[in-house]
């Protein structure tokens, strides 16, 4: 019967912040929107704005309260004391709802952790106004009010924050705090976002300070990847030696990580100089020696040589995305939308060391308005790089080989192109496409990208900024008996 009567007193006060309004707006203080053309949809007249001040001047006077909100920290070290109204707490949170109606005094005490007890007044206040404000290292605890009392509206909204402002500097990197968070909270959309952008901005996270305080869950979940974007095998290897070096994880995760290594990739005069400089490969050889021996025997030997004994397409042979010039190029286009463009570029025909003084020249050609293949006349294999351009085509690359040869075989060449995007000053891989030979093979090459528009947000300067990698990939034959 008591929460009832709170509750009707509550909601007496609310009443009147609507005659408050119905008496301003007689007055002449409110702003009418809409047109008066006698149409169906009638003049509108907007309070939303005059509603929420009240609102906001209802809980921070306090006015009406018919609930004390006690927040305590576990070790009771500080106490937060907000005075709140039941009928707005209960509308905005189930768990405010059923919380209050559970009650047997004016006073709720809620235990939050340190980190949240200090927010806790810009949630409440979310509760009331129906906006916030907030810092990168607020996200995490406002994150968990909103999980913890179901405020589903504001725990959306900061996790589209988040995932908005992967890029964003802060003094020790936030990112991969960001990630174990959403690991342990169960948001997959969160975790997804910050997992890739720590795998296609790899390089940058490497040399920032935030890389050495990475769990060994996440780095496992980053060793794994094919998709990781940096230098070399060389530079990851250099950052997981010194994160060994600083966390010094037991020697079960040590091992599984430096297994994880793609040794193959890197060059023997560098495996070599690994092995006897090394510390940390010193400590560990015998756990990897198999995968170091099985790399130099890739180096000794052609393709097809290996693919008759070995299983070649497994991990260790897979590159990654690497910028190194050996592998690809990047490629500003300016003004992308005016015209076709062309580039040309060389590459390793392979990274095992028997292919080190072969290379491939490719021709790559960007047309932004390119017609579908089912809708292109008939042309030859000379012409395939000359494509159909429509108004209304959608933009594509196709890149070949310049020439044919026969070290091609047991190879597939598979092209992958970063497109980079400005985010709070700072450059970033915002999609990765991979193909065969034409982006119109995965049919969604930037099919977001308005770049007609100078504000587009695939647009630096006017230009589109890409990086083509091509990765060999090597085929696995018939194995030979041994």
């Amino acid at each position: 019967m008591v929460n009832r009567v709170h509750c009707i007193h509550a909601g007496m006060m609310l009443l009147l912040v609507f005659l408050q309004l119905e008496a301003a707006a007689a007055a002449g203080m409110l702003k009418m929107d809409g047109t008066q053309d006698g149409g169906s949809d009638g003049d509108t007249i907007s309070h939303s704005q005059l509603l929420v001040q009240h609102l906001e001047a209802l809980l921070v006077k306090g006015n009406g309260s018919d609930v004390s909100l006690r927040v305590e920290t576990p070790n009771a070290d500080e106490v937060k004391v907000i005075q709140g109204h039941s009928l707005v707490l209960s509308l905005q949170s189930p768990v405010f709802e059923e919380m209050l109606l559970s009650r047997n005094s004016s006073t709720l005490v809620l235990t939050e952790s340190s980190d949240c007890a200090a927010v806790f007044d810009k949630f409440i206040r979310y509760l009331y106004c129906g906006d916030i404000s907030l810092r990168l290292d607020q996200s995490i605890p406002l994150h968990k009010l909103a999980t913890k009392y179901q405020v589903l509206g504001l725990q959306q909204g900061i996790t589209q924050y988040m995932t908005q402002n992967l890029a964003r500097d802060s003094p020790s990197g936030h990112v991969a705090g960001w990630y174990t968070y959403a690991l342990q909270a169960g948001d997959v959309t969160l975790r997804d976002s910050c997992l890739q952008y720590l795998a296609w901005n790899l390089s940058s996270v490497l040399q920032s300070g935030e890389w050495l305080t990475i769990s060994s869950q996440l780095l496992m979940s980053l060793l794994q990847r094919s998709d990781l974007i940096l230098q070399s095998e060389m530079e990851l290897f250099a950052a997981l030696e010194a994160w060994i070096i600083q966390n010094e994880p037991d020697g079960l995760t040590a091992e599984n990580a430096l297994r994880a290594v793609r040794y193959a990739m890197i060059p023997p005069q560098d495996l070599f100089r690994l092995q006897s400089q090394s510390s940390i490969l010193a400590r560990y050889q015998e756990s990897v020696r198999d995968l170091l021996y099985m790399s130099y025997q890739f180096h000794s030997a052609t393709p097809l040589q290996m693919a008759k004994y070995f299983e070649v397409n497994c991990s260790l042979f897979m590159p990654r995305n690497y910028l190194s010039p050996l592998w690809g190029s990047p490629w500003i286009i300016n003004n992308p939308t005016r015209d076709d463009r062309s580039t040309s570029f060389q590459t390793q025909l392979g990274p095992s060391n028997h292919d080190a003084s072969k290379r491939v020249t490719w021709n790559a050609l960007f047309s932004p308005r390119w017609l579908p293949l089912s809708m292109r006349p008939m042309y030859t294999e000379t012409a395939a790089m000359q494509p159909t351009r429509v108004e209304g085509g959608r933009p594509r690359i196709i890149i070949t080989p310049a020439t044919s040869s026969a070290d091609f075989a047991g190879v597939n060449f598979q092209k992958t192109v970063l497109v980079m995007a400005q985010q709070h000053s700072k450059l970033v891989v915002k999609h990765v496409y991979n193909f065969h030979q034409s982006t119109e093979e995965n049919g969604d090459f930037l099919a977001e990208a308005d770049l007609y528009h100078r504000t587009s947000e695939y647009l630096i300067d006017s230009s589109l900024f890409l990086h083509v990698v091509v990765k060999p990939l090597y085929q696995t034959l018939i194995t030979t008996k041994k």
